[in-house]
């Protein structure tokens, strides 16, 4: 095992070996930061939720074949964001179908509920206050990729290496995609923070 293997892809490469309890700690640790993507790529939190839950679903079915290339968040935030643009792309196409209508549960328990006590005050600060609303609803019309981008950049242990790797595009353009992110947010919350009135964006 290198010496300078992140202590993820450690407690990964445990999991591989079957470690269940290696595997729960990386649950505990990423399961919010997944659930907030999910939730605002999506804007449904109950989708959000059986999206987040199936994130590490592939993480574990995939433990067998796990190898420390890249650092562990990059790599669980790839599979989350692929999940995101998958549902994103389903609902174009069948816009009146669940999420659970593809979600493949043939023999999967769940690995850990989003619903739990400990993880439901989180969800509640998420969607509480008439700000975090306002943020929500600036983001929601930021694009897809900016948007990852600005979010993925609030997870404080993603450098803007690894960013570019979940977005699979250049360092220059993801620094690019965050700067114009964040100078859009400005722009469209500026005016409620001067007035508390809302603008929809045209």
């Amino acid at each position: 095992m290198p010496v300078n293997l992140d202590p993820d892809a450690a407690l990964m490469l445990r999991a591989r070996q079957g470690d269940g309890g290696a595997f729960t700690e990386l649950v505990e640790k990423y399961k919010q930061p997944v659930l907030n993507l999910a939730f605002r790529t999506l804007r449904d939190l109950t989708e959000a939720e059986d999206l987040a839950q199936n994130v590490f679903v592939q993480v574990w079915k995939a433990a067998p074949r796990y190898e420390p290339t890249a650092k562990f968040s990059t790599w669980l935030f790839t599979i989350a964001r692929n999940l995101c643009l998958n549902e994103i792309r389903r609902r174009s196409r069948h816009p009146a179908e669940s999420l659970d209508q593809t979600r493949d549960d043939a023999d999967d328990q769940p690995l850990y509920q989003v619903e739990d006590k400990r993880v439901a005050p989180a969800t509640e600060e998420l969607l509480r206050g008439e700000l975090v609303e306002k943020v929500d609803a600036a983001l929601a019309g930021l694009p897809e990729n900016q948007r990852t981008a600005l979010l993925l950049c609030r997870q404080e242990d993603l450098s803007y290496e690894e960013i570019a790797a979940v977005l699979g595009c250049s360092l220059s353009a993801t620094k690019s995609l965050i700067h114009r992110a964040r100078e859009t947010l400005k722009l469209q919350l500026k005016p409620y923070l001067q007035t508390g009135v809302w603008e929809e964006k045209k």
